[in-house]
């Protein structure tokens, strides 16, 4: 009958399952969704004729069902041997589009012992393999090994190409070719094994592959790692593989060189300046760049190729060593000692208890390494940012700037960690972002340093110059002021010319007070100093010698008349309206002045007679500039009186 026919040949035509290398994986999907419709259909087929007077009627409605599963099944299969209903991507590997990704064209079981063979796992028939795909994320840990195979479809081989894992930090990764002989032939990489001993010594694990024009070529790849797993696997060209890495070798220049420089000049800078904040970041750059040579495969490749204990500890030690200098460097760019020593201990002690960790990193068994790590890392993070914040809120200027220049760290670490744990797969910026995080950061910090280190400086000065400088307005006070007149004295004698020292007076401080408050008071002293300075040339020296009075030492030669019109000009200089006042809040000042040495050779001898010379004005004198020597008008009541009594004289 036909659905007999059909039946055996459904039978027949059912692809094997078997778990050998290289069974297409429509094939692995047929058996699954055909069987229902095969057994239904045989069923049919050898089901007996129950009764003959029925069997005219039974039979033809049996036939009909018959075909109509037939049908089901033959368009069942059709569906699933085309592309259209279970496509998976080809491997082709084309040079003008490279990278080549393995995308879902693999299969991968990960071996929960992690002891089985290449031989074993090929023929493993209670392996459950399932399509790979390039943002799976693969839940290895310790004594699991992640187990990949895929078949390179026959490809011209005049091309060497490589099957590339860009990721550095892989603990192991083994690469079984099939030969001609059906034995397995390994290439091993990866931070268990030394760099110098890999197939081709590279920053991350690159295998090369063998082609054949005619044949599929058959392969296992063995992965180790003691974290979630998410690389994208792919395959490369040498040309294009010699492109990309010059591509990559000009960022880490860039990167690197900008690294040095910047631990050049920190440590240069705290050897002259004496600064700790400048040698803690120097330390913290070095230890920032020895961490991205690490992450990067710079390290092994070229500083400890022949380590690979230190190269696979080092991706966990270096960062927690970095973390705990910087956290250093918080403490002393925020002067923390200064400020609040129990928050500066609570630092240092986390610092410390991170050099604890790094040891502890290295001995510790692998299992262990990544939450030991992890268990400390956000820590000296969250305390350095809760230090800058402190500080700012307590008025350190720098601190908001030093918040701005973390923030770029701050963030590519955070993809970065997340690529640790698996949450995110690997990216340009899980790659690269912390590179470009580390370069906006070194210039931003550099010049919060070098403006810190300027205000520092300057504050210094300041200090040291209290008993010489007037702390309100930055003048020299009187003990220097006496000092400079002496030698003016002596200079003018010795070059037979004039100068001229002056006495201004501030007179309308209490007015002020009255009419527009304290506080434009208190400002009146400064904007006084001001116009000095500006009227003042270079060679002279402007003087704050009382609260409200003011001296001037103008270098000759210097004759009365431009001393007739300096003083005028003082007073005009004072008249006129400050910026973001009043208009009448102006400073009235009055000035006396004498000629040196023409009208004296004694400092002291010369300010007294000033000083009675500006205190015997009368108030209400309107006169604003006097000349030593001159005789003073007497008080208008005298004058009164003397107009008075001068008729009742001369009766």
């Amino acid at each position: 009958m036909i659905f007999k026919y059909f039946s055996k040949w459904l039978r027949k035509g059912r692809p094997h399952r078997s778990g050998a290398i290289g069974a297409a994986p429509s094939q692995r999907v047929f058996e699954q969704d055909s069987k229902p419709v095969t057994k239904l259909a045989t069923r049919l087929a050898a089901e007996p004729v129950i009764n003959p007077i029925i069997n005219p009627v039974i039979t033809p409605i049996r036939s009909l069902l018959a075909g109509v599963l037939v049908m089901l099944a033959t368009a069942l299969l059709a569906g699933l041997a085309s592309p259209q209903a279970w496509s998976r991507s080809v491997l082709d590997l084309d040079t003008r589009q490279q990278p080549v990704l393995l995308k879902d064209w693999a299969d991968y079981w990960i071996d929960s012992t992690g002891q089985l063979t290449a031989e074993q796992v090929s023929t493993a028939a209670s392996a459950k393999w399932q399509p790979t795909h390039d943002d799976t994320i693969y839940p290895l840990s310790v004594g699991h090994a992640l187990w990949i195979r895929f078949t390179v479809p026959p490809a011209p081989d005049a091309e060497r190409w490589y099957i590339e894992i860009p990721y550095s930090s892989i603990n192991r990764a083994s690469l079984y070719t099939l030969n001609g002989a059906a034995q397995w032939e390994e290439q091993r990489a990866g931070d268990l094994v030394a760099v110098s001993k890999w197939p081709v010594p590279h920053r991350h694990p690159l295998m090369p592959i063998a082609l054949s024009a005619e044949v599929p070529t058959s392969y296992l790849l063995r992965l180790e790692n003691g974290h979630k797993f998410n690389a994208p696997l792919q395959f490369v060209s040498e040309g294009y593989l010699n492109h990309s890495e010059q591509r990559v070798s000009l960022i880490l220049g860039i990167f690197f060189g900008l690294a040095g420089l910047g631990v050049v000049i920190s440590a240069l800078s705290a050897i002259s300046l004496r600064d700790p904040a400048y040698g803690f970041y120097a330390l913290s750059v070095l230890l920032t760049g020895l961490t991205q040579a690490t992450l990067t495969g710079i390290a092994g490749l070229h500083l400890w190729p022949n380590w690979p204990w230190w190269n696979d500890a080092s991706t966990s030690v270096l960062p927690t060593l970095e973390l705990a200098a910087t956290l250093l460097f918080v403490s002393a760019a925020v002067s923390l000692p200064e400020r609040s020593l129990r928050l500066h201990r609570t630092l240092s002690v986390v610092a410390f208890f991170g050099l604890l960790v790094a040891v502890g990193l290295v001995l510790v068994p692998l299992e262990q390494r990544m939450s030991l790590f992890m268990s400390y890392v956000f820590l000296p993070q969250l305390l350095g940012i809760y230090a800058l914040v402190w500080a700012w809120r307590r008025g350190d200027r720098f601190a908001p700037w030093l918040i701005v220049g973390f923030l770029p760290i701050i963030a590519s670490a955070a993809f970065l960690l997340a690529r640790n744990a698996g949450l995110v797969p690997i990216s340009f910026l899980t790659q690269h972002g912390t590179q470009i995080g580390v370069a906006m950061e070194l210039p931003i910090i550099m010049v919060i340093l070098m403006l810190r280190s300027q205000h520092r400086r300057e504050n210094i000065r300041r200090i040291q110059g209290l008993d010489r400088v007037d702390p309100s307005t930055g003048l020299i006070n009187g003990h220097v002021f006496v000092e400079r007149l002496m030698r003016m004295i002596a200079r003018s004698e010795r070059l037979k010319h004039q100068s001229a020292v002056m006495l201004i007076d501030i007179m309308n401080t209490d007015q002020t007070q009255r009419d527009f408050g304290r506080k434009a008071a208190d400002e009146l002293p400064l904007r006084v100093a001001e116009r000095l300075l500006s009227t003042a040339r270079e060679i002279d020296s402007a003087a704050r010698l009382a609260e409200r009075r003011f001296g001037m030492l103008v270098e000759g030669p210097f004759s009365s008349e431009d001393a007739a019109t300096l003083g005028p000009r003082i007073v005009a200089r004072c008249l006129m309206p400050y910026k973001g006042v009043h208009i009448d809040c102006v400073a009235q000042v009055r000035v006396a002045y004498a000629l040196v040495p023409y009208q004296g050779s004694n400092a002291q001898g010369l300010l007294s007679s000033l000083d009675e010379r500006l205190a015997s004005a009368p108030p209400e004198d309107k006169k604003a500039v006097y000349m030593l020597g001159e005789v003073a008008p007497p008080p208008r009541h005298v004058r009164a009186r003397r107009v008075k009594t001068r008729p009742a004289d001369h009766g």
